[in-house]
């Protein structure tokens, strides 16, 4: 940060940027949110009159820029105290994603909204810098080739086809409900999707399939770099090669 003190402005850089912080990043190396949020609460010591963040408005007035300040560090305080008392009571990484949100008075903040990064995000940074990269659950540890898995998967439920079929169908149960509660089966959609592509990934009807669930699921998305993996997802889908299954993305 630079701090003006004869003129009370802070320069904050990328520590505030008028969006839920980019403190997990999915294509970023290790991000630090408790520091982050010391760092916040160390700006907010000096008091300042003008904030000048590296993205978005200036924000005017020592109140103003008190509660940008510290409700972001209350945000990022609050995901890391949460996921951590999961994985002190044994949870899996599955469970902290799927339970930890922010304070309920924070989420509605114009200046704290997942358009860039995601506090789910968030959970997985916290998850990696405080308990490594593997996710409790045993099977992920020394994980079979995922193209086998998706093929034994399919050879047990009828073939590729029958899995693109329950992701389309769960795909238009997302798109006949509501933004929020169409998310979980639009979630199961996108696993269903990836399996039966990884089984026969130059089937052109799964190929169909996988482009149109991620299109959906890039078109419900809040965030710059969730948005920028799915449509990287559905523009893979046009490939008929099937040897870039196994490879993601080059």
């Amino acid at each position: 940060m630079t701090w003006l003190a004869d003129r009370r402005v802070l320069c904050c850089g990328d520590l505030f940027i008028w969006a839920s912080p980019n403190a997990g990043n999915p294509q970023k190396v290790q991000r630090y949110p408790r520091e982050w949020a010391m760092a916040l609460r160390r700006m907010l010591e000096l008091n300042p009159e003008f904030l000048l963040p590296g993205h978005g408005l200036p924000v005017v007035g020592a109140d103003r820029v008190r509660q940008a300040l510290s409700d972001t560090a209350e945000l990022l305080e609050s995901l890391v105290d949460q996921t951590l008392e999961l994985m002190n009571g044994g949870a899996r990484l599955d469970e902290a994603i799927q339970t930890v949100r922010p304070p309920a008075h924070l989420e509605h903040r114009p200046y704290l909204q997942p358009v860039y990064d995601e506090p789910e995000f968030i959970v997985r940074n916290i998850w990696r810098l405080y308990g490594g990269w593997w996710d409790g659950n045993p099977a992920t540890l020394k994980p079979g080739a995922e193209g086998a898995v998706a093929k034994e998967l399919a050879a047990l439920v009828g073939g590729a086809n029958t899995l693109a079929d329950r992701a389309l169908a769960l795909l238009e149960e997302a798109e006949a409900g509501s933004e929020v509660g169409a998310d979980a089966p639009l979630r199961l959609a996108g696993h269903l999707a990836e399996l039966a592509w990884l089984a026969s990934p130059g089937d052109r009807g799964i190929q169909a399939t996988r482009r149109r669930v991620f299109s959906a699921r890039a078109e419900r998305a809040t965030s710059t770099m969730a948005r920028g993996v799915f449509r990287w997802a559905a523009a893979e889908s046009e490939q008929t090669d099937g040897n870039r299954a196994a490879g993601g993305r080059h």
